[in-house]
């Protein structure tokens, strides 16, 4: 019976050790995760809201524009897929964008920070001192002290904070912010994160006439998204999304990738944001090699499998060049098998066909993006969030949902990542833009005032139609 005993104790012991370091392992895990605790949007007040007459003032004004250059921009208003309740900076209305200082983007700035970090730190209960890191991504507005300083500044935050400050990363910034926390959160334990993104308008309006430079004042519009991520057990419960996984691509070795979308100087000086006509095939280069390594981390091996063998009858079975090159413009895999919603960049209407078409997605995968680029705009870095705070609004993210991530920036970058929701979403946050008026969308027909009013300068003979008055010096 001794020996028994020993020979039971000594198989024991292992066996105990095991399950304790499996278990401190799972548990270690635990500390690593990244959750969204809670987000708040930015909405500016409505007297800054774009309207087409406004538009077609700003226009007007711009005595660089020949007739060519500004039948170009209204064609492009009419096709954006924008409405008219976007926003502009405080500098285009008081007319100061001609000659921007830095003080108007640092002011720009600072009414997102004090409406935006305010409202979400009240509302979540975290103390401004409890944040343990800081990620500012404000693509064109580099400034000293630099902004995320700005913010410790104005809210007092400790002084063994650790800050980043992102500049010139673009549309993708954010999830190159979430990113880094979530590098963070693997090292350190019990920690909160403020990530704050938004873009700088106010200094960055093109007043030249170069149309591949144009075409950026059409689509950008304010906004701004600021989030509370944790990895503290004691915020667990009340958080929204945890992070599954995020993947990177940079395609700035590339010479034709990394000058498709650029800012610099036009022929007379004046800075813009350039963007080359093969933007869209650098775009679908990059995310095509983005879908390629995050694939495999969250779609089944059922599919993955199915996928492989398709691919492998088209490529050697199907003799036909027409259907072979009709079937190579789309993924060819069913990302719906592994993913309940997915979170498009608002580049432009086009970013958003274009991903639809490559993921043969429906117009209810679509919604969201569509309905954030008509009322909102491309608000660069932070267009994703609004797309998300729809998805919620209208009470679709439910417990154990998984949103996918897409994003595009210049680089040229592709950003994704995939989405976990913790617990169901009501749609009553009140950080979300979208609460007040979500009943209204989504609209089967998106109004286009700018297509009623500047209709008519899609015809393409200048000579078949009457400028209107204020117009005349266009001639």
């Amino acid at each position: 019976m001794g020996l028994v005993f020993f020979y039971y104790l000594y198989l024991l012991i292992p066996t105990l050790y095991l399950l304790f370091k499996i278990w401190k392992w799972v548990d270690e895990r635990r500390d690593r995760e990244c959750y969204i605790i809670d987000y708040q949007g930015f909405k500016p007040t409505d007297d800054r809201m774009v309207s087409t007459e406004f538009s077609g003032r700003v226009i007007a004004k711009n005595k660089n524009l020949g007739l060519n250059e500004y039948q170009f921009l209204l064609k492009a208003i009419v096709s954006s897929g924008i409405g008219e309740q976007t926003y502009a900076p405080r500098v285009m209305f008081s007319g100061g964008y001609e000659n921007p200082t830095l003080q108007d983007g640092i002011l720009e700035m600072d009414e997102f920070f004090q409406d935006s970090i305010e409202k979400l730190l009240s509302r979540s209960g975290v103390s401004p001192r409890e944040i343990d890191v800081l990620v500012v991504n404000i693509s064109m507005l580099a400034a000293v002290p630099s902004l995320p300083a700005r913010i410790i500044n104005h809210y007092k935050m400790r002084e063994d904070i650790k800050v980043f400050n992102l500049t010139g990363m673009g549309c993708s910034a954010s999830l190159i912010s979430v990113d880094i926390v979530q590098s963070i959160f693997k090292t350190y334990k019990n920690k909160n994160a403020l990530v704050v993104t938004s873009e700088s308008l106010s200094p960055n309006w093109y007043t030249g006439n170069d149309k591949s430079m144009i075409l950026a004042n059409c689509l950008f519009r304010c906004g701004g998204c600021v989030m509370l991520l944790s990895n503290k057990r004691s915020l667990k419960h009340r958080a929204m999304f945890k992070l599954k996984c995020l993947v990177r691509t940079h395609h700035g070795n590339r010479d034709d990738s990394y000058h498709c979308c650029i800012q610099k100087e036009d022929d007379q000086g004046r800075v813009g944001f350039h963007l080359a006509k093969n933007l869209p095939k650098a775009a679908t280069r990059a995310f095509i090699d983005n879908l390629r390594e995050i694939s495999p981390k969250i779609l089944p091996i059922r599919e993955l499998l199915r996928f492989a063998v398709v691919s492998f009858a088209r490529k050697f079975i199907i003799n036909n060049n027409s259907q072979k090159g009709e079937r190579s413009s789309k993924a060819g895999i069913n990302f719906r098998t592994g993913v309940d919603h997915f979170c498009i960049h608002t580049g432009g209407k086009a970013v958003i066909d274009g991903i639809g078409f490559s993921l043969d997605l429906t117009e209810y995968d679509l919604e969201p993006a569509r309905m954030t680029l008509h009322r909102f705009g491309n608000t660069s870095a932070s267009s994703l969030w609004y797309v998300l705070a729809y998805m919620e609004a209208k009470k679709r993210l439910k417990r154990g949902d998984r949103v996918f991530m897409i994003s595009f920036g210049a680089g040229f970058k592709c950003n994704s990542c995939l989405w976990e929701v913790v617990r169901d979403l009501d749609g009553n946050n009140q950080g979300n833009v979208w609460r007040d008026f979500i009943d209204s969308y989504p609209q089967e027909t998106l109004a286009n005032p700018f297509l009623e009013k500047y209709g008519w300068i899609q015809n393409e003979d200048p000579s078949t139609f009457e400028l209107p008055e204020e117009y005349k010096h266009f001639t």
